[in-house]
């Protein structure tokens, strides 16, 4: 027979939490949504050469990606009186708020040589502060509650509100060149960065003052971080990054992810070109808003229809099982973008979305959840508490998949025969990139079921290995601002 679990009233993260680490997502989101257009600017509207440009989103991005690891160390070993993610949530989104609008203030008449020396330092300066602000907060939320479910929940409510940020920066392109707006696109991006940059500040401070951090008891392995001690916080530093990448749970999260993410971002920008040269025989004038809405249906679909189910689907069949679920359905839809694209209708091809958008939709609202479970069976297995190690790691696989992404998709669009500087493509090379759009997918999601398929971390074990940690180190106390709530004994229903 079945046992069901009931969420304990104490495990409950109140709604107002729930918007306010929502709200730091959607900061999270935010970023990288207007980077991912606002880059455009550099060359088409500055005119700095592809491969400059090329480097202003490599080179910060690489240290980036070395940051990470390093920032969710000193995240789960920090012990202030604020806490030890709030202070650098709270940094953090100032340094990348203000950063973020300095680096766009960019004019036509500087020099080439000059903007890139101005962008890259100061995009230095945003990755810094957007790592110190993001890395906590990831670390944050899979400590907000030890429940199976309500981990789900809060990261439900995370990932629709993160899915704001998708609907509303495929537009950002379309205000930067309205000239009944701004006299050019170099000005639009000036001004526009300023009230993305603000508002990314604001929504980023926001769950350093409304959420509540987990109190640790003394932990037995945990790190102090001293300056005296740099020698031992540095083998101590490397001695967590193996932990986390030997966590064969883990692991799976990562390939899965990984494989996933990988496949969805290498065809991302193959509909804007279906869209453009097979719907509208690359008439950019007839595409107009065509593939701003496409994205921003897409990110409509992932809130209200993707997000709500997998929540429901998850506490019925369990994580794992919704994953498997969510991946086979979203292939489904990717199948049907050979029908949904047809230029005899374009309507069509918002059809399948719903339903491709359970793949993305359903990996992070997942992962994300099955990420704080797992970091629960680390603590039960070498007594000390890494959110922010393994939020950095899982992160850094995200990224990972990014980069090799970019590099797949150019080598797809090269492979099918793409000629970037012809107004019509051939028929060939249309077929060729509309099966290379579906197959893809298709196949990294076939290959992320079989890595999840012997994941083992259900929500019967992960009650299991909670009752050990109380057993183990006592009773948990939640510190919120003005209450400490004392965690009670699992409640179970049957």
């Amino acid at each position: 027979m079945s046992v069901r679990y009931k969420t304990d009233p104490a495990d409950v993260v109140p709604f107002f939490q729930k918007i306010a680490f929502g709200s730091g997502h959607l900061a999270n989101q935010l970023f990288p949504a207007a980077l991912g257009v606002f880059m455009i600017v550099l060359v088409l509207a500055l005119k700095m050469d592809p491969f400059l440009a090329g480097l202003l989103a490599a080179l910060p991005r690489l240290l980036d990606a070395l940051t990470d690891p390093v920032m969710g160390y000193i995240s789960d070993n920090t012990r202030s009186r604020w806490g030890r993610r709030k202070p650098y949530i709270f940094l953090g989104s100032v340094i990348a708020g203000v950063t973020f609008m300095a680096m766009w203030q960019l004019y036509p008449e500087n020099s080439q040589t000059y903007n890139f020396i101005f962008f890259l330092s100061l995009s230095v300066l945003f990755y810094l502060g957007y790592t110190m602000f993001a890395t906590p907060l990831i670390g944050l939320g899979y400590e907000m509650t030890p429940d199976y479910n309500e981990r789900t929940r809060l990261m439900a409510v995370s990932q629709w509100m993160g899915q704001i940020a998708w609907m509303i920066a495929p537009w950002f392109w379309v205000i930067i060149y309205d000239e009944s707006i701004f006299n050019s696109a170099p000005e639009g991006a000036r001004n526009l960065a300023i009230w993305v940059g603000g508002l990314c500040m604001i929504l980023g401070i926001i769950p350093a003052f409304f959420t509540r951090e987990l109190v640790l008891p003394d932990l037995l392995n945990e790190s102090k971080l001293t300056l005296k001690g740099l020698a031992s916080n540095t083998k101590e530093f490397l001695r967590g990054i193996k932990q986390t990448i030997t966590n064969k749970p883990f692991l799976r999260l990562c390939g899965a992810t990984f494989l996933i993410f990988n496949g969805f971002q290498t065809i991302a920008q193959f509909a804007f070109f279906i869209i453009i040269f097979y719907l509208f025989q690359g008439d950019t004038t007839a595409a107009g808003h065509w593939p701003a809405w496409f994205g921003t249906v897409s990110a409509l679909a992932t809130a209200f229809l993707v997000i709500p189910v997998i929540t429901v689907l998850s506490a019925k069949v369990g994580k794992k099982n919704a994953f498997i679920i969510s991946t086979v359905i979203s292939m489904v839809g990717y199948i049907l973008k050979w029908w949904g694209f047809d230029p005899a209708n374009p309507y069509l091809m918002f059809l399948p979305l719903p339903l491709i958008s359970f793949g993305i939709g359903g990996l992070f609202t997942l992962m994300m959840s099955m990420t704080a479970d797992v970091c629960d069976l680390d603590e039960l297995n070498n007594g000390t508490r890494n959110e922010g190690t393994f939020g950095a790691v899982y992160w850094w696989m995200v990224k990972l998949g990014t980069a090799i992404a970019l590099l797949t998709s150019g080598a797809v669009l090269n492979l099918v025969g793409f000629d970037k500087d012809a107004i019509r493509q051939t028929t060939e090379t249309l077929t060729s990139l509309r099966i290379a759009d579906i197959v893809i997918p298709v196949i990294t999601g076939l290959l992320a079921i079989i890595i999840m398929w012997r994941y083992d971390i259900s929500g019967q074990k992960a009650y299991e290995i909670r009752q050990e940690l109380i057993a183990i180190r006592g009773k948990l106390k939640h510190q919120g601002n003005n209450a400490t709530v004392v965690e009670e004994e699992i409640a179970l229903e049957t």
